[in-house]
C-alpha cells in the first residue's frame, strides 16, 4: 500500500484486526521507500497520521473523563475514592481505543527510522554561498551536486513568511530551473553569473552550492532535506 488514507481509522471497516493489517501494509511500504532512501514524501506522513492520531486519543480520553460517573469505593489506606463509569464505551469505541494503543507505537517507530535516515543525510552535506552573500536573500539560488559528479542541479529559492495566532513562521519553496554539468570553465561562480544574465530580476541574488557526499534519491531525499538545511542558513 503506498500510501494511508488521512481518515483510514475511520473509514470503512473499524475492525481492530483489519485496521492493524491496513496499517502493516502502509508501513511495509514506507520501510521499503527507507531501505532505498527514499525520505519523502513518507516521513511527513507518518508525522502527520502520528500528530491526528495523538490528538483523537487525546479526545477519545476526554470523552472517557466526561462520562458521568457512580461512587465504587473508598480506599481508606491510600485515601482514594474509585468511581465507575455508569457508561461504558460501546463496541465502536473499544476498537477504535484497542487500534490506537496499536498504531501510535509502530508509526513513532517509523518517524525514528526517517529521522535517523534524514540525520545521516544532513550529516553528509556542506552548504556555502558562492560569491558574496547580498543582504537580500528571500529569495535566490540552490546549486545542488553530489561530490563525484559534475552534474549541478539548479533551483530557484523563495522564503514565504507565515503567521497563525501564536506565532509567525518561515517556509521555503524550491523551484527547478535547470541541470548544467561542471567543468574548468564552468564553475560555481560562472553558473551564478549565467544565471545573472538569463534572471535579469535577480541581479545579485543569494546563491548556495549544496554537496552531497552520499548518492542518495534526489528527489525524495536529497532536495528536501536540502531544503530545510538552507533555511538554517538565509537570512530572515
Amino acid at each position: 500500500m503506498d500510501k494511508l488514507s488521512e481518515n483510514w481509522i475511520s473509514e470503512g471497516w473499524i475492525d481492530f484486526e483489519y485496521k492493524k493489517y491496513v496499517l502493516l501494509a502502509y508501513l511495509k511500504t514506507v520501510n521499503k521507500n527507507f531501505q532505498a532512501v527514499k525520505l519523502y514524501p513518507a516521513l511527513t506522513e507518518l508525522i502527520t497520521h502520528h500528530q491526528k492520531l495523538s490528538h483523537l486519543d487525546q479526545n477519545r480520553n476526554q470523552l472517557k473523563l466526561a462520562l458521568p460517573k457512580k461512587l465504587e469505593g473508598v480506599d481508606f489506606k491510600k485515601m482514594k475514592i474509585s468511581y465507575k463509569n455508569k457508561m461504558e464505551e460501546d463496541d465502536i469505541m473499544k476498537e477504535l481505543g484497542d487500534i490506537i494503543v496499536y498504531s501510535l507505537p509502530k508509526i513513532k517507530q517509523q518517524i525514528e527510522e526517517g529521522k535517523s535516515i534524514y540525520d545521516f543525510i544532513e550529516s553528509h552535506l556542506e552548504i556555502e554561498p558562492v560569491g558574496l552573500t547580498p543582504i537580500y536573500q528571500k529569495e535566490g539560488y540552490a546549486l545542488l551536486s553530489y561530490n563525484h559528479s559534475k552534474d549541478v542541479y539548479i533551483y530557484r529559492y523563495q522564503i514565504n513568511l507565515f503567521q497563525n495566532s501564536m506565532d509567525r513562521f518561515r517556509g521555503i519553496a524550491l523551484r527547478f530551473v535547470e541541470s548544467v554539468k561542471r567543468s574548468l570553465t564552468l564553475t560555481y561562480e560562472h553558473i551564478k553569473m549565467d544565471l545573472i544574465k538569463k534572471f535579469t530580476d535577480l541581479p545579485n541574488p543569494s546563491t548556495w552550492k549544496i554537496q552531497s557526499a552520499q548518492h542518495v534519491p534526489l528527489e525524495e531525499s536529497f532536495l528536501p532535506v536540502s531544503k530545510r538545511l538552507l533555511l538554517q542558513y538565509v537570512q530572515p
